[in-house]
């Protein structure tokens, strides 16, 4: 056991490390965007280090946009310097856009947009140099990224590296061919378990709703009715009584989960092509509220034998939810209905994923005489978290217990030297 504590806490480590490491403060980063029908976008990300080597300035490494903005033109005049692009179609030349501010603990980094011309026909291989600090800095690092590319699978990636520059390697080759519709789906497909996986605030909706699918409310003492705590005992008593048969259960939470999948995938759908547009700090508070509300339902139902009902009406903010995930991606309208298509398609195989995990589990436990404490406490919990959320999210507040948890994890990590 001791041993299998020892390596999740190893993986939370690396994993934090990876985070931390994403952005080395001496290496700039040039970004693509590749679009089959709008061409070829990028951006440089450059930490303030480096441009103060490479102007001889002192700015401090947290300076905001409007600090270095008198210094962009300047910046960008020496990129076009230091960058170029071809292929056989012809050179693409750089036409910067507007600038923007990555905020990073080691650093700020500037962001500085570009279209590439001459893309409206996509070429399939391109030929980069980049040379752009190395005069300053020997030890400098560069590196070209796909960091979007539908048809090849790449979504909104940091990670894929196509090439790497350095004082004695400042060319090289890329390909744009190995592209498939395929490809494209299933990085979509890719992105919705894992965003299902990653939304707390999901995971915590549907525990809410799955927790009574394995029993059922009852006014009659039984042998085999599981009881209700004292605190709760009075006239409106509801003791639950477990569900004798595993295809009972299931077909209830089946209609339950369905229900929430019907109503996501029309606000998702409704949302992604801009028809319905609601302010996204009004969803996310709904979203937190209907946590809450689902528990609450647990032990005192509002909606007697129509559960599908919370999971439908407040479904419909979660496809909300989803959909300002799509656009964080940076999504196009170029193959929409195939995104939405595998993305809805990936969260509806996070979700069963999920309930795979959870609803056996609580079946085997449904006519022990704990169980009652599982429901009633487990679904407390989840007001109790609700209730912070709303919090935070209506009054945009953060009050600090994210924090003081991760601060606690570090301190472990750091306690058992794997930090």
């Amino acid at each position: 056991m001791k041993t299998q504590i020892k390596r999740a806490l190893f993986v939370l480590a690396f994993l934090a490390v990876q985070i931390i490491n994403a952005h080395i403060p001496n290496q700039s980063y040039v970004y693509l965007r590749i679009y089959e029908k709008d061409g070829i976008e990028g951006r440089y990300e450059i930490n303030i280090r480096e441009i103060n080597k490479l102007l001889d300035l002192d700015l401090d490494t947290r300076s905001s946009l409007d600090e270095l903005r008198p210094y962009i033109p300047q910046l960008q005049a020496y990129m076009l310097q230091n960058t170029s692009f071809s292929s056989a179609v012809g050179d693409h030349q750089i036409k910067f856009k507007e600038s923007d501010m990555f905020y990073l603990g080691t650093g700020n980094y500037l962001l500085m947009k570009f279209d590439l011309t001459n893309t409206k026909e996509l070429p399939d291989d391109m030929d980069m140099s980049y040379s752009a600090l190395f005069d300053k800095d020997p030890t400098h690092k560069g590196f070209l990224i796909i960091e979007y590319n539908w048809k090849a699978g790449i979504i909104n990636n940091e990670a894929n590296i196509l090439l790497d520059f350095g004082p004695g390697d400042l060319s090289g080759e890329f390909s744009l061919t190995e592209v498939s519709l395929w490809k494209g789906f299933w990085a979509m497909v890719k992105q919705g378990v894992w965003h299902i996986w990653i939304g707390l605030d999901h995971i915590l909706f549907l525990l809410a709703l799955i927790l009574p699918a394995v029993v059922r409310r009852s006014r009659e003492e039984t042998e085999t009715a599981v009881p209700l705590p004292t605190w709760m005992k009075g006239n409106a008593v509801i003791d639950w009584i477990g569900v004798p048969q595993f295809g009972n259960a299931f077909w209830y939470i089946l209609k339950v989960v369905t229900f929430f999948t019907i109503a996501h995938t029309i606000t998702l759908t409704l949302a992604t092509l801009e028809w319905v547009n609601l302010n996204a700090q009004i969803v996310e508070s709904i979203i937190a509220f209907s946590i809450g509300l689902a528990a609450f339902h647990n032990i005192r139902p509002i909606f007697k034998g129509r559960d599908w009902v919370i999971a439908f009406v407040f479904g419909l903010f979660h496809g909300f939810g989803f959909a300002s995930v799509l656009s964080d991606l940076g999504l196009t309208g170029e193959f929409l209905s195939l995104s939405l298509l595998g993305f809805n398609i990936g969260v509806e195989l996070g979700q069963i994923v999920i309930i795979a995990l959870f609803f056996p589990v609580l079946f085997l436990l449904r006519q022990k005489k704990y169980y009652s404490k599982i429901l009633v406490y487990g679904s407390i919990t989840l007001m109790v978290i609700s209730l912070y959320w709303v919090i935070e999210r209506v009054f945009d507040v953060n009050l600090g217990v994210e924090d003081f948890l991760k601060s606690i994890i570090i301190s472990i990590l750091k306690g058992i030297g794997l930090r």
